[in-house]
Order: C-alpha cells, then sequence, then structure tokens
C-alpha cells in the first residue's frame, strides 16, 4: 500500500522525499494524505507504480510544491465518495511539478455513487507534463470492476478548481477531460495559460457536465 501515510495529522512538513517502486508495482502510492490539515510537502522525487501523491478525505490546507513525478498515476484528489457520509477536501495547491510518462498529471477521481464529500479550492499551477497519458482529468465515475455503482452519479460536488499554467505533451489525444457528474456538475473550473499538445499536434478537450471559464492562451481550446 501507501509508501508514506499521513492519516488525522496536522503541520505536517516533508522536504526533500524520495520514493522508488517499480513502474507496474500496484497499490504503491508514494505519499498518501487524509483526515489532516496544513500538510506540506516540498523537493520531492517519487517514481511509483501509483498516485505520487494521494489525497484522501478530510484534506484541508495542503500544499505541495516542487514534485518530480514518474513513473506513476499523477497527483491525485481521490478516490473520494466511496461512502456516503464524508469529509470533504479543500485548499490544495500544487505548484511546480513534472510529470514524465506517467498515467496522470493532476487528477481528481469519485466514486460514481450518492455523497456528501466535496472539493474546493483546488489550485493546479505551473507544471510540465511530458508524454503524460492525461495530463489534465477530473473523473466522477471512478468505479473499479462496475461493482456497486453502475448507473449511478457522484454526489461529490467540485468547485473552483484553477488550472493555471500546464504545458508539455499528452500521450493520448484528449489531453483535458472533464468527466463530472450528471447530478453534481463541476462548477468554477478555470483555465489559464494551458498549452497540451499530441504527436506535435493540437489535442482535444472533452467536457462532461463541466462550467467554467478560460483565458490566455488555453490549447486544446477549452470546451467548458
Amino acid at each position: 500500500m501507501f509508501h508514506i501515510a499521513f492519516n488525522g495529522c496536522n503541520n505536517v512538513k516533508v522536504v526533500g522525499a524520495k520514493v522508488i517502486a517499480d513502474g507496474d508495482s500496484p497499490n504503491t502510492d508514494g505519499i498518501h494524505v487524509q483526515f489532516s490539515s496544513e500538510v506540506t510537502i516540498l523537493n520531492s522525487k517519487i517514481r511509483t507504480g501509483d498516485d505520487c501523491v494521494s489525497i484522501g478525505p478530510g484534506t484541508t490546507n495542503m500544499w505541495i510544491e516542487n514534485i518530480e513525478c514518474g513513473p506513476g498515476h499523477g497527483i491525485s484528489i481521490g478516490s473520494l465518495g466511496r461512502d456516503l457520509k464524508e469529509a470533504g477536501v479543500q485548499n490544495v495547491t500544487v505548484k511546480t511539478a513534472t510529470f514524465i510518462g506517467t498515467q496522470n498529471g493532476v487528477r481528481i477521481k469519485t466514486w460514481g455513487r450518492p455523497s456528501n464529500g466535496f472539493v474546493r479550492d483546488v489550485l493546479f499551477q505551473h507544471a510540465v507534463m511530458m508524454n503524460v497519458e492525461n495530463p489534465i482529468v477530473i473523473d466522477q465515475n471512478y468505479c473499479p470492476g462496475n461493482k456497486n455503482c453502475p448507473g449511478q452519479a457522484s454526489g461529490v460536488k467540485i468547485n473552483d478548481v484553477t488550472y493555471q499554467d500546464i504545458h508539455g505533451t499528452s500521450a493520448t489525444e484528449v489531453a483535458v477531460k472533464f468527466d463530472c457528474s450528471s447530478k453534481n456538475p463541476c462548477r468554477g473550473i478555470r483555465l489559464e495559460d494551458v498549452k497540451l499538445t499530441y504527436k506535435n499536434q493540437v489535442a482535444r478537450a472533452s467536457c462532461d457536465y463541466a462550467g467554467g471559464t478560460s483565458s490566455g492562451l488555453v490549447q486544446p481550446e477549452s470546451c467548458l
């Protein structure tokens, strides 16, 4: 499971961590945080078979800066919304991160089932994507094996998420994917100065139940 986990912690600072696991080793998250506040992760390199950093329920006031990630599944908020009553995630900043050959870049992931959970006030800023399969992704229909949630919509409410100065290359044509909840659409999504290409060509963006704005140069063209 997790290499490093903070559960129910306050005022934690991680500096210069180095986490290494085989790229195809399952459930080897680098650093996992849940039910914690004021957690800071700085100047770290994480190479694993799962999330570099995973942010679980009840995480508030988290700051991640100067992280190199890859291989792995990127930096993920979630999965959230597994339980009907669940603490939310708010005030998370991910700044100056490099993703090399990862499955995802910056991701928010929620189960496709009822929940009172939420994600709000998130900033992803100054990220470089190098051959990343899903550079920018919100997935609110997470349901491994289609068990216990087929046909259900996520109850997790996602509001005020900003993607600012995100550049690089996507390993798939769809570089920006917002697959939000049909019952609780994403609101306040902001794209500012985003440029992602696929095989030296313009990539695509995909939006379902996602609302927001774009400013500056945004490629692929915003579908919000």
